[in-house]
């Protein structure tokens, strides 16, 4: 058996390999236990998909995972979970979500990320090519599931995410594609509000932030002059800013983006442009 992922999740892609390959009395399969980002051989008996020696995740259990086309798994031996939470605080239900690269991350049932015609892998990297080639400090406003920080981190001194409900990190923890994000060195997760905590930064903190909120209609302080003031004040002078805002086609989108454009002039960013293609808008302080 070939190396295994440290962390096994599977989605139904996987699930339904594992079962045509039954179907077939294949004793061998090649599928991903890690959502994608790998993909190994695993034996198949009549107990189920053997995962390490004295490891079997039971057919039974295959079979709920195949049927859910929703849902992404934590296996463990002797038992699997969905990877779920509920949030008392803001009363919010997030979801691991399988696609055919990464996951993202169903909030109440909306999809954080872009991935209808693209991937949250597609999506991320839209957002970090607007944004451009960063160094020194980077302020990633919101975190959800870390794809944004990670990248930064790749080229950044030191990256500083925020999220906003502690729920969000125990997904992240169980997401093969992001769970590094609390062993990066250059990575500082931050837990809280970061319409209050910015209001502690320094003058001039950071080199570039990268602003993904949201959608208006959960986070509309997230949009206002004050909150974009605050973003112009911890951004040194000439530092880039990306704000991710959504679909510059759609109704909503237009205005929201029209919107935005005015209220980070307003603030005093310069050169501020809308970038279709990644969905935002970019702008210099």
């Amino acid at each position: 058996m070939t190396d295994q992922p440290d962390l096994i999740t599977l989605a139904h892609t996987a699930a339904r390999a594992f079962l045509a390959g039954r179907a077939q009395n294949a004793h061998r399969v090649s599928a991903s236990l890690d959502l994608n980002r790998s993909v190994v051989e695993v034996n198949l008996t009549v107990m189920g998909v053997e995962i390490a020696d004295g490891w079997w995740i039971p057919w039974r259990q295959i079979e709920q995972i195949a049927e859910d086309d929703a849902g992404c798994y934590a296996c463990t031996p002797g038992a699997i979970h969905k990877i779920q939470a509920f949030s008392e605080a803001l009363q919010r239900v997030y979801t691991l979500y399988p696609t055919d690269g990464a996951p993202t991350m169903l909030i109440s049932g909306i999809p954080m990320h872009r991935i209808k015609d693209t991937d949250p892998q597609q999506d991320t990297l839209s957002k970090l090519r607007a944004l451009g080639r960063v160094s020194g400090h980077v302020l990633d406003t919101c975190t959800g599931l870390g794809y944004t920080a990670l990248g930064l981190a790749q080229h950044a001194a030191q990256v500083t995410t925020v999220e906003l409900d502690p729920v969000v990190h125990t997904i992240i923890r169980q997401n093969p594609w992001s769970c590094a994000l609390f062993n990066m060195p250059n990575i500082t997760p931050l837990i809280g509000d970061v319409g209050e905590l910015i209001e502690g930064f320094a003058d001039s903190a950071f080199d570039a932030i990268l602003h993904d909120p949201p959608m208006f209609s959960l986070a509309g302080e997230l949009y206002s002059r004050a909150f974009y003031r605050q973003l112009h004040r911890v951004l040194r002078r000439g530092g880039r800013l990306f704000h991710y805002v959504g679909n510059p086609e759609s109704r909503s989108g237009a205005t929201v983006t029209r919107g935005v454009v005015q209220r980070l002039g307003e603030a005093g960013f310069q050169r501020v442009q809308a970038r279709a293609q990644a969905f935002g808008v970019t702008a210099i302080a």
